[in-house]
Protein backbone atom coordinates (compact mmCIF):
# COMPACT_ATOMS: atom_id res chain seq x y z
CA UNK A 1 0.00 0.00 0.00
CA UNK A 2 1.34 3.42 -0.92
CA UNK A 3 0.02 6.10 1.42
CA UNK A 4 -3.78 5.94 1.39
CA UNK A 5 -3.90 4.21 -2.00
CA UNK A 6 -4.84 0.53 -2.01
CA UNK A 7 -3.31 -1.35 -4.92
CA UNK A 8 -6.06 -3.38 -6.60
CA UNK A 9 -5.10 -7.01 -7.04
CA UNK A 10 -4.29 -8.12 -10.55
CA UNK A 11 -3.52 -11.55 -11.95
CA UNK A 12 -2.19 -12.15 -15.46
CA UNK A 13 -1.40 -15.60 -16.89
CA UNK A 14 1.46 -15.88 -19.38
CA UNK A 15 2.38 -19.11 -21.11
CA UNK A 16 6.03 -19.88 -21.76
CA UNK A 17 7.93 -22.59 -23.57
CA UNK A 18 7.81 -26.14 -22.24
CA UNK A 19 4.30 -26.01 -20.78
CA UNK A 20 5.19 -23.43 -18.14
CA UNK A 21 2.51 -20.98 -17.02
CA UNK A 22 3.59 -17.84 -15.19
CA UNK A 23 0.82 -16.36 -13.06
CA UNK A 24 1.87 -12.79 -12.37
CA UNK A 25 0.30 -11.28 -9.25
CA UNK A 26 0.43 -7.61 -8.34
CA UNK A 27 -1.29 -5.43 -5.79
CA UNK A 28 -2.86 -6.46 -2.49
CA UNK A 29 -4.41 -9.88 -1.84
CA UNK A 30 -6.63 -10.87 1.07
CA UNK A 31 -9.64 -13.12 1.66
CA UNK A 32 -11.82 -10.94 -0.58
CA UNK A 33 -9.46 -11.00 -3.57
CA UNK A 34 -7.50 -14.26 -3.36
CA UNK A 35 -10.12 -15.89 -5.58
CA UNK A 36 -8.43 -14.18 -8.53
CA UNK A 37 -5.30 -16.27 -7.95
CA UNK A 38 -7.25 -19.48 -7.41
CA UNK A 39 -9.35 -18.95 -10.55
CA UNK A 40 -6.30 -18.29 -12.72
CA UNK A 41 -4.40 -21.33 -11.43
CA UNK A 42 -7.38 -23.69 -11.44
CA UNK A 43 -8.75 -22.38 -14.71
CA UNK A 44 -6.52 -20.99 -17.42
CA UNK A 45 -3.29 -22.45 -15.98
CA UNK A 46 -4.80 -25.71 -14.67
CA UNK A 47 -2.74 -28.02 -16.89
CA UNK A 48 0.55 -26.14 -16.66
CA UNK A 49 3.53 -27.77 -15.05
CA UNK A 50 5.49 -26.28 -13.63
CA UNK A 51 3.32 -23.44 -12.45
CA UNK A 52 5.22 -20.26 -11.64
CA UNK A 53 3.46 -17.79 -9.36
CA UNK A 54 5.32 -14.52 -9.79
CA UNK A 55 5.08 -12.67 -6.47
CA UNK A 56 7.52 -9.84 -7.25
CA UNK A 57 4.67 -7.34 -7.67
CA UNK A 58 2.84 -8.14 -4.44
CA UNK A 59 2.14 -5.10 -2.27
CA UNK A 60 0.48 -7.24 0.42
CA UNK A 61 -0.63 -10.85 0.84
CA UNK A 62 -2.24 -12.47 3.85
CA UNK A 63 -2.70 -16.06 5.01
CA UNK A 64 -5.53 -16.69 2.55
CA UNK A 65 -3.10 -16.07 -0.34
CA UNK A 66 -0.58 -18.36 1.32
CA UNK A 67 -3.25 -21.06 1.75
CA UNK A 68 -3.93 -21.07 -2.00
CA UNK A 69 -0.20 -21.49 -2.70
CA UNK A 70 0.11 -24.38 -0.25
CA UNK A 71 -2.92 -26.08 -1.83
CA UNK A 72 -1.51 -25.60 -5.34
CA UNK A 73 1.86 -26.99 -4.25
CA UNK A 74 0.12 -30.22 -3.27
CA UNK A 75 -1.29 -30.68 -6.77
CA UNK A 76 1.72 -29.92 -9.01
CA UNK A 77 5.21 -28.49 -9.21
CA UNK A 78 5.00 -24.91 -8.05
CA UNK A 79 7.73 -22.27 -8.20
CA UNK A 80 7.57 -18.79 -6.72
CA UNK A 81 9.00 -16.16 -9.04
CA UNK A 82 10.80 -13.45 -7.12
CA UNK A 83 12.30 -11.44 -5.78
CA UNK A 84 9.93 -12.10 -2.90
CA UNK A 85 8.69 -8.87 -1.28
CA UNK A 86 9.74 -8.39 2.36
CA UNK A 87 6.20 -8.57 3.80
CA UNK A 88 5.45 -11.83 2.00
CA UNK A 89 8.82 -13.33 2.91
CA UNK A 90 8.10 -12.57 6.58
CA UNK A 91 4.74 -14.33 6.26
CA UNK A 92 6.43 -17.39 4.73
CA UNK A 93 9.03 -17.40 7.51
CA UNK A 94 6.59 -16.84 10.39
CA UNK A 95 4.32 -19.64 9.24
CA UNK A 96 7.25 -22.01 8.71
CA UNK A 97 6.44 -22.76 5.07
CA UNK A 98 9.34 -20.95 3.39
CA UNK A 99 11.33 -24.21 2.96
CA UNK A 100 8.38 -25.75 1.08
CA UNK A 101 8.77 -23.40 -1.86
CA UNK A 102 11.31 -23.20 -4.63
CA UNK A 103 12.04 -19.53 -5.32
CA UNK A 104 13.59 -18.28 -8.55
CA UNK A 105 14.34 -14.80 -9.77
CA UNK A 106 11.56 -13.75 -12.15
CA UNK A 107 14.04 -12.74 -14.80
CA UNK A 108 15.42 -16.27 -15.03
CA UNK A 109 14.03 -19.14 -16.99
CA UNK A 110 13.01 -22.51 -15.70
Amino acid sequence: MRGDVVESPRVVVRFEAGGVARVVCSGEFDLDSVGLLAQACDGEAADAEPLVVDVAGLEFADSSYLSVLVRLRRTRKLVLGGPVPDQFRRLLEMTGVLPLFEIRDSTGTL
